[in-house]
């Protein structure tokens, strides 16, 4: 059992030789007094006065519709789980078969106990993939059995190389209500094969990913373990009402840009209660490259994350950007867990990306060994071809920041913005990160706002008050 899942087993074993797991409960126990004492600041889900909320789960934007008329196993249709078999042409054969129930109730197709081997295969509406206890999906290591499709409009090309893409191991194109779950079984992408070909500089066109469903609403992934990712885990892209909760996401931390969830270009989306550790951000929301995303112009917005739990050595717990040129709005990250990672929350962007990032509120952020708590960085120079406009450059304001606490912490906060462009009310309250030298300040560019009550002190670009309620930032619950 990982101890970085499971702290406290150890520290009931033996609580008073357990340091590390009597500071994760003490951080905690913190963050759960945070969340208790401190109103959550709800963005782009304000319900009628009628309506009942819960404020600890936002997977209502999933709708439930009615039962599926029809069950199947993938064994009805040929499938043998022995784990070397292939059963491309037996999960193909079933989707399209049990597509025929979509506009009668949907159907749902099990996958009992076994290991099964596939390639790429779509979904359909109307339908849920439900992985029995033991079931295990193994992503085949022929890349001629993930075809290539067509690049995304908002990049224009593929993300890692020009040209095509390959698709994702279970994909879907203009779907209603898909829903991907089961008892606790597994989806595993056997990606090492995928991240040699990247090592080596030898792969032709950009990697799959584990799960896309693209252009579709009323999606649910559930209670499930996804494993080893070629690329991004998991990809709702022009999507709405998309929950993605009760999961496990794992890949070795050397794994090259193997992200956990990516939501890009959608709307209404609820992360919740995950656990993520990977080789790239946990999270990360997107909306499109450069001149391509800015033409696409389809924003993610309304989007909550929320309890997830996670470590990625080299890159952030909760990322925006940096691909982020059709914007990015209306979003609610609280109550997240971060630890032995590069940083906690980071917005990333660039000259030539546009777009804008704006109303975002992240909240009751606990941290343990991070480097950088908070960072808002410039890109590496990357674009997707020579067509992009430099000239063309983000426009980031209304970030509340609140309610952070970190222990073995390197460095001050580093909010870089872009020469050109300034990151504008920029508002960050009782934060406190021990383990920066007392002496060190915030690193700050380009970037205008108040801080209160911050441990170190921020730097001369943000005025801190400490305590002086009196500005609009002061003012913030």
């Amino acid at each position: 059992m990982d101890v970085y899942i499971r702290p406290w087993v150890q520290f009931l074993k033996n609580p008073w030789r357990s340091s590390w797991a009597v500071l994760c409960i003490a951080l905690v126990i913190l963050g759960l007094t945070w969340n208790q004492s401190t109103p959550a600041r709800l963005i782009g889900f304000a319900p009628s006065s009628s309506q009942e909320v819960d404020l600890r789960s936002c997977s209502a934007l999933y709708l439930h519709g009615r039962p599926r008329k029809i069950v199947s196993s993938i064994k009805e249709f040929g499938g043998v789980g022995d784990g070397t078999t292939s059963n491309t042409g037996a999960f193909r054969k079933a989707v399209e078969q049990l597509s025929t129930y979509a506009a009668d109730g949907g159907a749902q197709l099990n996958v009992p106990a076994g290991r099964w081997l596939t390639g790429s295969f779509n979904l359909t509406s109307n339908f849920t993939l439900f992985l029995e206890e033991g079931a295990c999906i193994l992503g085949s290591q022929d890349p001629q059995d993930w075809p290539l499709i067509e690049p995304l409009p908002s990049y224009g090309r593929g993300r890692e190389r020009l040209g095509p893409r390959h698709i994702s191991l279970i994909h879907g194109n203009g779907l209603t209500d898909v829903v991907i779950t089961g008892n606790n079984g597994s989806i595993d992408g056997q990606g090492r094969i995928w991240w040699e070909l990247w090592w080596n500089k030898t792969l032709n066109y950009t990697r799959g990913h584990l799960v896309e469903i693209m252009n579709s609403n009323n999606i649910l992934i559930s209670n499930l373990t996804f494993l080893n990712s070629p690329f991004w885990t998991i990809h709702p892209v022009y999507c709405s009402n998309v929950v993605i909760r009760n999961m496990t996401i794992l890949a070795p931390l050397n794994s090259p840009n193997t992200d956990g969830i990516d939501p890009d270009s959608s709307t209404n989306v609820c992360i919740e209660d995950c656990y993520i550790k990977s080789g790239d951000d946990l999270v990360a929301i997107k909306s499109g490259w450069d001149h391509y995303g800015i033409k696409a112009a389809r924003p993610s917005s309304n989007i909550t994350i929320q309890r997830v739990t996670g470590t990625t050595p080299t890159c952030s717990g909760i990322g925006i950007g940096s691909e982020m040129s059709g914007g990015v709005s209306n979003i609610l990250i609280r109550d997240i867990y971060v630890y032995n990672s590069s940083s906690a929350l980071r917005l990333k962007s660039d000259r030539g990306r546009g777009g804008y990032i704006t109303n975002v509120t992240m909240t009751n952020i606990t941290m343990l060994h991070v480097k950088i708590p908070v960072r808002f960085s410039r890109g590496a120079n990357d674009h997707p071809d020579q067509n992009f406009d430099p000239k063309a450059l983000p426009r980031v304001s209304n970030v509340y920041i609140s309610n952070l606490v970190g222990e073995g912490i390197s460095r001050a906060p580093v909010l870089e913005g872009i020469e050109g462009t300034v990151y504008e009310d920029i508002c960050i309250r009782n934060v406190s990160f021990r383990g920066v030298k007392m002496k060190e300040k915030w690193t700050c560019q380009f970037v205008k706002g108040e801080v209160f009550d911050a441990l170190p002190s921020p730097c001369d670009e943000l005025l801190s008050r400490n305590g002086s309620t009196s500005s609009w930032c002061g003012s913030q619950n």
